[in-house]
């Protein structure tokens, strides 16, 4: 069963507002967030309905080397089903996995970007119908050729020559309504099994993919009336898709209000745990300013006092911060 005491926390950074490339600066708040024992950093690149980027940063390559910035944090990057191939996506995602030994996640939104097809070969965004199919898809080849290769297939015997043992590959041999691949990934299977899905913007019709697919669900705040019930509905439609519903972990994306005093932050996210209505909050925040400050000097001490947030962390790998299974959660 879950664990219904300890509070799950995130950040996600706001890049959009940096004024500059400065990643000292960005390396700098991941170490912070660290120190206080944040489960994981969320980034883009890119603001909403933006078509570019408006970030200094490439979200994928700054979790690269923030992997060698940092020791045990999370780190998440949310990359499009439009702008990749699910192949090179699976790959990149891997290979950042083997790099942060284990500590990764791909944020996969579900909300069609209005202006992004145009710029990648294709004449007009998707119907939301096609773009839902298009992105389930997507999501389940990345994920099965992450399971391409078994933990100890790959055997380097360089005096008899193999490379791996061919029966712990596995071909993935999609041919599907929008890809054909084949596979397996050159890439090696992760420390943590595979990286963690996080999937966000989700309408309706897309909640049932995600509770297919995700290992994370990210969901906007609402009415506290609402939340709970929301929860709970995304926990039976998990178990519908006969998955454990403690496989699945939801965060509530809020953002700390200017001007709320560390009690007042504290108790509302409290409130809003203890009412059972999420596993925990990913905060919203600019990558400067004293937000970050804020909440690891001030709030999360708080907290941790009342017994919600844990001390430090419990394995090496994201999933083992998440509890989740998978490589290195014992």
């Amino acid at each position: 069963m879950a664990n219904t005491t300890t509070m799950h926390l995130a950040i996600s950074l706001d890049l959009t507002s940096m004024p500059t490339a400065d990643f000292g600066l960005v390396a700098g708040l991941a170490r912070k967030a660290e120190e206080v024992g944040l489960d994981m950093i969320i980034v883009a690149d890119s603001g909403p309905g933006s078509a570019l980027s408006i970030s200094p940063f490439e979200a994928t390559t700054l979790l690269a080397a923030l992997a060698t910035a940092t020791s045990r944090i999370g780190l998440v990057a949310r990359a499009s089903t439009v702008a990749h191939q699910p192949y090179n996506l699976a790959r990149r995602f891997a290979s950042l996995d083997i790099v942060s030994h284990g500590r990764v996640g791909w944020n996969a939104s579900l909300t069609q970007n209005p202006r992004e097809a145009a710029n990648f070969s294709k004449p007009e965004e998707f119907s939301d119908e096609d773009f839902r199919r298009r992105a389930e898809e997507f999501i389940c080849i990345v994920q099965g050729l992450w399971q391409g290769w078994d933990g100890d297939a790959l055997l380097f015997d360089k005096s008899g020559g193999r490379f791996h043992d061919p029966e712990k590959m596995h071909l993935l041999d999609h041919k599907g309504e929008f890809f054909s691949v084949r596979g397996p990934l050159n890439v090696a299977r992760s420390p943590q099994d595979m990286p963690v899905l996080v999937l966000s913007g989700l309408s309706e019709p897309a909640m049932d993919i995600a509770a297919r697919t995700a290992d994370l669900i990210l969901l906007d705040d609402g009415p506290a009336e609402g939340a709970k019930a929301r929860f709970d509905d995304l926990k039976r439609r998990v178990m519908a898709a006969g998955r454990d519903p403690d496989a699945v972990r939801v965060l509530m994306n809020v953002s700390l209000a200017a001007g709320d005093g560390p009690d007042t932050i504290a108790d509302r996210l409290e409130e809003r745990f203890r009412s059972r209505s999420c596993d925990g909050f990913n905060i919203l925040m600019p990558a400067r300013g004293p937000a970050l400050d804020d909440l690891v000097d001030r709030v999360v001490p708080k907290l941790r006092r009342r017994g919600l947030v844990r001390g430090g962390y419990r394995g090496t790998t994201l999933r083992s911060h998440l509890g989740l299974a998978g490589g290195g959660n014992q």
